[in-house]
């Protein structure tokens, strides 16, 4: 009945506003197909980066399982984050892969929205294990008698479900905002996965309101994570300065030198992906890749190769294997 009380030009524009906020059904991953004559070579390239992440991830699972001596909280954190990365990785490599050989980019507005929903879950429950890694550390240096009582493997268990727990509560939040609403044609996703702020642009809602929400969702987690790392090694090396011995502060810097070295590459790369300001300009695809790519390719591979009972474990599930 309202209807028929509307000017033309009103009813003109209530049409072409259904028009322009059709369901869609499926979104293209623009990705790297702006750069056609490198694609070939993208894709061994990231496929030579990531059979390198899944085998160490793996392998440090492997040995943690298998090993007694790393039935410990530090390597029982260590396993649950390469657990975590390679499901992290597993969310959005393959698809990225699969599309820099295919002509078809398309996802589907649910595997979208799981995919995004996974990505930012998956992530944040990385930035939360890699604090409970540094509160280890802090518990082991700065109340080293009280430790064995503090951090138990119960304890340790505990912890690492309540970071998945809060990471996904967090990405359900942010992903049920983006997609609470219809999305405007082209259905371009300028990205090669459905990254928060790439599909939010495409909403027929006010975009820019969202986009600021779940940024700031985001940014915060990433921060607060951050500056709870960075506090815990206050007291790490105020404690460490007063060990009198030269040896003594060595190992104990040695035990964290991995997680920090982790942390630094971690918060650093995803810091210009999150803190970026939005009139800078710079291509978000390509900026993404050392959040997405990098990171964890360099994640296992500094924690195997700089520490020494990981290394012994390795050795030691070599030489059953070539006994046998």
């Amino acid at each position: 009945m309202l209807l028929n009380y509307c000017c033309p030009w009103q009813l003109s524009e209530l049409h072409m506003m259904k028009i322009n906020q059709t369901v869609l059904k499926e979104f293209i991953l623009v990705g790297f197909s702006v750069y056609p004559h490198a694609q070939t070579f993208l894709f061994v390239v990231f496929f030579c980066l990531y059979l390198p992440t899944l085998t160490g991830n793996l392998a440090i699972m492997g040995l943690t399982w298998v090993d007694r001596y790393l039935h410990t909280p530090m390597y029982l954190f260590l396993s649950a984050l390469s657990f975590s990365e390679t499901c992290y990785t597993l969310t959005i490599i393959p698809k990225m892969l699969a599309n820099l050989l295919a002509k078809d980019r398309s996802i589907s507005s649910i595997g979208c929205g799981l995919q995004m929903c996974f990505f930012l879950g998956l992530g944040g429950t990385n930035c939360m294990i890699l604090t409970l890694m540094g509160y280890d550390r802090f518990l082991a240096i700065c109340n080293p008698l009280r430790y064995p009582l503090l951090m138990t493997n119960m304890v340790c268990g505990k912890l690492v479900a309540s970071a998945w727990i809060v990471g996904f509560i967090i990405s359900v939040i942010e992903t049920a905002l983006i997609f609470r609403g219809s999305f405007c044609n082209p259905n371009l996703v300028k990205h090669f996965f459905c990254h928060m702020r790439a599909v939010v642009r495409l909403s027929c809602l006010d975009s820019d309101f969202t986009e600021f929400i779940v940024t700031m969702i985001s940014v915060s987690g990433l921060m607060g994570t951050f500056l709870v790392i960075i506090l815990t090694y206050v007291f790490i090396l105020s404690t460490v300065l007063k060990i009198p011995s030269a040896e003594g502060k060595q190992k104990a810097f040695s035990t964290c030198a991995s997680h920090l070295t982790v942390v630094i590459i971690h918060f650093g790369f995803a810091s210009i992906v999150y803190l970026k300001p939005e009139a800078s300009g710079g291509d978000d695809t390509v900026i993404a890749v050392p959040y997405t790519v990098v990171t964890p390719f360099l994640s296992p591979l500094i924690f195997s190769l700089r520490n020494k009972d990981m290394k012994n474990a390795f050795r030691k599930a070599l030489g059953k294997k070539f006994l046998e």
